[in-house]
């Protein structure tokens, strides 16, 4: 009588291997369907037969059948990547290399914010203050994209290295601008150098580390995004004070030599050569020329508009409504593009639609409005409020820094200890909605606890997710589209960034203004303004009045403290689409 095995025990091994462990079998559907068969084959080919279902095996046992179909170009896109890992003192030069260019391309967002008052004393250019932050996050917001697509497919390497060379170019023109206009020109290839820094890091970091270590690496990246972004206010004030506001762009000079020697000598000319054999013709024509000529524009409107709106110009003027008006239509050009163009848009669907990819832009979003709220408005805080230097302001927001720092570099030991990491989005969006909440409580008698305190539990939450939803992209998307997803992220990032600061800044004008005029009838706020801004206040008012205006001025900037908490607090949404997968999961037939 044949035997027959029930579904309770164990199957005999496979003859001339190793039994897999019953734990690891989730079914048994297929597996052992040709097992006759394999008996009848070569050794070679019971080798190969046995290797791919060990594969077969160990994927289902990681991620579950359901999830096959979703992830099988990610595993075998990983196991290409092996020859591309690099270990030893080399991948110490690449990665310090890829953190030098985080830190510069995060420090120019925020270190002329200290130096604006005495460049425009040289340049008597008080009119062009705009168009110095402005040019900058033009640039560096318009390109993302079109880097990711220039990361797919071309050369790695190549990519970053350009990238590098603009920035710095940019740089250098910042630091030698003899006039106002040339200092804009300069910031604004800058910005455009800076949009491939970040992404071209990550998406380096994916070709020669691991999956399984990714997070360690990431948050090292996140943590130096983190320390730049907040300490540069402080590095404007001390080379404003003591050097020259030209020092704020010279210091990027030696940094990027060193970025650029090292990735030159250390990383392989072959990383993320996956699109060698496509002609340049055939790459030109995936690089989606109309949807960039659509969403560049596209984007450069929707920034002007919400620099202008309320502040250089009214929200109904003709200049903001125009650009409005061409943003709405250009980005209905783009998105008629990407459908039309499916896989070779600069944002495929099939990408931009992946759960995760959606919940992690949503999340990044957020993130980059809250927190960019607080790295611009706090330093601001302290100098309106309590009449600091900006070097003392810069010292005062470092609890900030420190812990969002601290709590990057924590969170990638987590994930690489744990494996998952969805559970810190949402550790993360609870952590920085309670910081920016507290932060919202500041007033001018504040004692030193609390406003340390305040700020670092915001940073702690900050760090916390920082680098999650970059993880995540990695780990959901075949290897080929995840320059597409880290500058998707990217972009999402710096777009909320952009968007939160414009909405807050017009609360915070809005509701100083109806404070001040309620306190000093007939007080012009204009001539405020026209007399240094918030920060020199005590030369305009003393007294009672002053008293009173600086309640006023801390009362206006909890409200912008406020867009930042409720913005925290919507980051969760997206939190809820990101899958539960393990980078160790991934990492069982990955390329450790």
């Amino acid at each position: 009588m044949e035997k027959v095995y029930d579904f309770g025990f164990k199957p005999p091994p496979i003859p001339d291997s190793k039994p897999l462990p019953a734990f690891n079998r989730l079914s048994f559907k297929g597996e052992f369907s040709s097992f006759t068969d394999l008996v009848e084959l070569s050794s070679e080919e019971k080798a190969q037969r046995r290797k791919s279902r060990i594969i077969s095996t160990a994927r289902r046992a990681a991620i579950g059948e359901s999830q096959i179909g979703d992830s099988e170009a990610q595993f075998s896109g990983d196991e290409d990547l092996e020859s591309h890992i690099v270990t030893g003192w080399k991948l110490a030069a690449i990665v310090t290399a890829l953190c030098l260019a985080v830190f510069c391309m995060a420090l120019d967002n925020t270190i002329i914010a200290t130096a604006i008052p005495r460049i425009t004393d040289q340049f008597n250019a008080l009119e062009d203050v705009a168009w110095y932050i402005s040019a900058y996050l033009l640039t560096t917001c318009a390109f993302q994209l079109f880097f990711g697509r220039l990361y797919t497919f071309f050369n790695v390497k190549l990519v970053f290295l350009v990238a590098v060379g603009l920035f710095e170019l940019g740089s250098l023109i910042c630091g030698a601008a003899p006039t106002s206009n040339a200092l804009i020109i300069g910031r604004a290839l800058a910005g455009l150098g800076s949009a491939g820094l970040f992404s071209g890091a990550l998406i380096i970091m994916a070709h020669i580390v691991p999956l399984r270590q990714r997070p360690i690496y990431i948050g090292l990246a996140g943590s130096m995004y983190g320390i730049a972004s907040v300490a540069g206010p402080l590095l404007g004030g001390v080379f404003t004070d003591h050097l020259s506001w030209r020092w704020c762009f010279y210091i990027n000079l030696p940094i990027g030599a060193v970025t650029f020697i090292f990735v030159l000598l250390f990383l392989g000319n072959s990383t993320g050569a996956s699109n060698a054999t496509l002609t340049p013709l055939q790459k030109l024509r995936k690089l989606d020329i109309v949807g960039t000529i659509a969403f560049v524009p596209g984007i450069i409107c929707l920034v002007l508009a919400l620099q202008w709106g309320g502040l250089t110009y009214a929200w109904s003027s003709g200049p903001v409504v125009t650009c409005l008006v061409l943003f709405v239509l250009l980005m209905i050009v783009f998105i008629i593009d990407q459908w039309w163009q499916q896989d070779n848009g600069t944002v495929p669907p099939r990408v931009f639609l992946q759960k995760s990819v959606f919940g992690s832009a949503w999340w990044a979003f957020m993130f980059g409005g809250s927190f960019f709220i607080l790295v611009y408005y706090v330093p601001i805080w302290f100098q309106a409020v309590w009449g600091i230097s900006a070097t003392q302001s810069g010292i005062d927001s470092l609890p900030l820094v420190l812990a969002c720092s601290v709590f990057c570099a924590l969170s990638g030991v987590g994930i690489y200890l744990f494996g998952y990491f969805t559970p810190w989005l949402f550790a993360a969006s609870c952590v920085m909605a309670v910081g920016s909440g507290m932060i919202s409580t500041f007033w001018p008698l504040i004692p030193i606890s609390k406003w340390i305190g305040y700020q670092i539990l915001a940073g702690a939450g900050f760090g916390m997710g920082i680098q999650v939803p970059l993880i995540a992209v990695q780990v959901v998307l075949p290897i080929e589209d995840v320059p597409t997803g880290t500058a998707l992220i990217m972009f999402s990032q710096m777009l909320g960034g952009a968007v939160s600061i414009a909405i807050a800044q017009n609360i915070f004008l809005a509701k100083l203004t109806e404070a001040i005029e309620s306190i000093i009838p007939g007080f012009s706020v204009a001539a405020l303004y026209q007399s240094g801004g918030a920060t020199t206040i005590r030369n305009v008012l003393s007294g009672d009045l002053l008293i009173q205006v600086t309640a006023a001025l801390s009362s206006a900037l909890d409200h912008a403290f406020y867009v930042s908490t409720a913005l925290a607090a919507l980051s969760i949404c997206g939190a809820f689409f990101v899958e539960w997968k393990s980078v160790k999961g991934q990492f069982l037939i990955g390329v450790g």
